[in-house]
């Protein structure tokens, strides 16, 4: 019997409905191991109702340290220091783009309640272990979602290769260097993903995003 799914909005059923043995089976497989994020919040990122999506910010896949991942791609717990380098470089390309200032925490909630979905390429890592789960495939799933997210007006921000694998879906695509330390100086600062994706919306009669946190 398929389990429900915590966090997850009513809008989102008949999305995720087509791959939902998919994610039954990775359910079972990791169910007894110590997983970031937990168990319960694997979904955050669908809180939000389907229609609401304008932006998609893809990454690759949860920060593996204990406590840190809490189901929104490159966001963190409000009380989590130091902010993870990947969160601090993508605060400082949004100074520099749109000139709003870096918060004092790594919680992105609130532009997940702007339209913007927070969405790992894969879903799940085990703790301790980045990329443990690359291979459960969770990038059924993640395809699926931006498959049916990619009909709409929505404009995708695609940080590194993971990310990347799925531009096809979206007829607007931002495609850019992840912002990893390893990365981020070959391309990601400079590159006014934030502008940028507003621009588009625009052109697509939608709301820009608030980007302030």
């Amino acid at each position: 019997m398929a389990q429900d799914l915590p966090l997850v909005h009513a809008s989102w059923k008949p999305i995720l409905d087509p791959v939902r043995s998919t994610i039954d089976t990775i359910l079972e497989k990791i169910s007894d191991q110590e997983i970031a994020p937990p168990h319960d919040q694997i979904f955050a990122a669908f809180h939000m109702p389907f229609e609401s999506v304008k932006v998609v910010i893809v990454g690759q896949d949860p920060y593996p340290t204990q406590g840190h991942a809490h189901g929104l791609a490159f966001s963190v717990p409000a009380d989590v220091r130091p902010i993870p380098r990947s969160l601090k470089n993508i605060f400082t390309e949004l100074q520099s783009d749109l000139r709003i200032s870096a918060p004092d925490n790594g919680d992105l909630s609130r532009w997940s309640h702007q339209g913007v979905l927070l969405l790992n390429r894969v879903l799940t890592a085990q703790v301790g272990f980045s990329n443990s789960h690359v291979g459960y495939e969770w990038q059924v799933v993640t395809d699926h979602i931006c498959c049916e997210i990619g009909k709409g007006k929505v404009v995708a921000i695609l940080w590194g290769k993971s990310a990347a694998e799925v531009s096809s879906f979206f007829k607007s695509a931002i495609i850019g260097v992840h912002p990893s330390p390893l990365s981020a100086h070959r391309g990601f600062f400079g590159s006014q993903p934030f502008s940028a994706a507003n621009r588009i919306l625009e052109n697509l009669g939608v709301e820009p995003v608030d980007w302030r946190l």
